[in-house]
């Protein structure tokens, strides 16, 4: 009786398991600024930044304090405020020197635009992660179907080998043959497929989806793509990144950081002043004084000596990190750069070749069928159709990858 019950709730959940989505690049884009959790709790940064120069913003409170009699011994009487009796009132406020409050307001608002970059570091990162890890889908499936299709058919032309090895028609060793070509394609598959499933499980992660996306992707964008060229060049590329790069940013917007917290730490050093009056009926030199205070204290053992070393250490380790990010950055540029030229001039060359070799392909099928070719001709040239499909395809994935990888680089849509 449970039985159909069972089958359904197991084809429900197997068919959710095995759910494929069909995104475009602009679609994972769309999900990806939508959805993704480190770049919304980024976010949080941001406020938390503006939030701190509100704070900057703010002076000390006021303190004021009153005191009133509790007990006249000469009247016998509690709580006597009144025009024979005492009440006490003072305010005072402190009021800064040295330029302590433009010093700390200018730190916060450098923070907060120190937050800002990042947020926008985060997001030029996930979204190369989101276009590189698209890409490599694309490829790797296509990579993928190719072998499966000349594997389905080495499959088919195995099954009627055997039977005819066991009829005595053919010999074993050509069985054998066909049947180590298949094991060949087989572990290739595993090693495709693996990345297909990464590059899948980062998608997810990146869009917050929980279907398998498969990649769609307009094959004349895709071929504009390929032919395009990088009109810069590596000193320009170079120049570029250190313009727009916001992590290179980020770096220099730090060092504003450390330069502001020192003028910011040699302000503490300065002393502030604090301001009040206060008013007596009957406890001081005479009935209903009223009298301003002054007070700042002396700077004779601190001085703030220790944190502003500590603000010029962090300063100086800030700036070499800085010259540690341009030789990082400009080696990076020049990297990449020479690898997407040498990548696409690959493509180039072997663009024409590849499409006869798909004309040979179905032209060696049709001979093999006829008994026009041996069995030794026809695997060895599966085996380097197979080569050759692996080899466009990875081109294609470099290419693309690391035109992302540029524009990345250069903040600007360069490729």
């Amino acid at each position: 009786m449970f039985k159909p019950f069972f089958t359904i709730i197991s084809i429900i959940y197997f068919s959710h398991s095995f759910a494929q989505k069909n995104l475009t690049l602009l679609d994972c884009e769309n999900l990806f600024q939508k959805n993704n959790l480190l770049l919304l709790s980024e976010q949080f940064n941001i406020s938390a930044a503006n939030a701190a120069v509100i704070q900057a913003k703010i002076w000390e409170q006021p303190y004021v304090e009153a005191e009133f009699n509790l007990y006249h011994p000469d009247q016998n009487k509690y709580l006597d405020t009144g025009k024979n009796g005492q009440k006490q009132f003072a305010i005072q406020q402190l009021i800064y020197l040295g330029g302590k409050k433009r010093n700390e307001i200018n730190l916060a608002k450098n923070n907060m635009d120190l937050a800002q970059l990042q947020y926008e570091q985060l997001l030029r990162t996930l979204l190369f992660e989101t276009r590189k890890n698209f890409y490599e889908l694309h490829f790797d499936l296509n990579k993928y179907q190719s072998i499966e299709n000349q594997l389905s058919y080495l499959e088919a032309l195995i099954s009627a080998y055997t039977v005819q090895t066991q009829k005595g028609n053919i010999a074993l060793k050509d069985l054998v043959r066909l049947q180590s070509l298949a094991f060949y394609f087989k572990n290739d598959l595993l090693e495709i497929k693996k990345n297909i499933i990464e590059n899948q499980e980062n998608l997810k992660i990146l869009t917050s989806t929980q279907e398998a996306i498969i990649p769609v992707l307009d094959e004349a964008f895709l071929s504009e793509k390929l032919h395009k060229s990088i009109n810069y060049l590596e000193p320009q590329l170079q120049q570029l990144a250190l313009d727009k790069n916001t992590e290179y940013l980020s770096a220099l917007k730090i060092i504003e950081s450390s330069e502001l917290l020192i003028k910011w730490q040699k302000s503490l050093s300065v002393p502030d002043v604090t301001l009040g009056a206060n008013y007596d009926q009957r406890g001081g030199a005479f009935n209903n004084e009223m009298n301003v205070k002054l007070g700042i204290p002396l700077p004779l053992w601190n001085k703030n000596k220790g944190t502003i070393r500590i603000a010029q250490a962090e300063l100086s380790q800030n700036k070499t990190l800085k010259e540690q990010k341009t030789i990082e950055l400009k080696s990076k540029i020049a990297t990449i750069l020479e690898t997407f030229i040498f990548q696409q001039q690959q493509f180039k060359e072997s663009e024409s070749g590849f499409q006869n070799f798909e004309i040979v392909n179905q032209g060696m099928l049709n001979n093999f069928k006829n008994k026009n070719i041996s069995l030794i001709e026809f695997t060895d040239f599966m085996e380097s159709y197979n080569h050759s499909t692996s080899y466009i395809n990875q081109i294609k994935k470099v290419v693309m990858v690391s035109g992302e990888q540029i524009n990345y680089l250069t903040n600007e849509n360069v490729f």
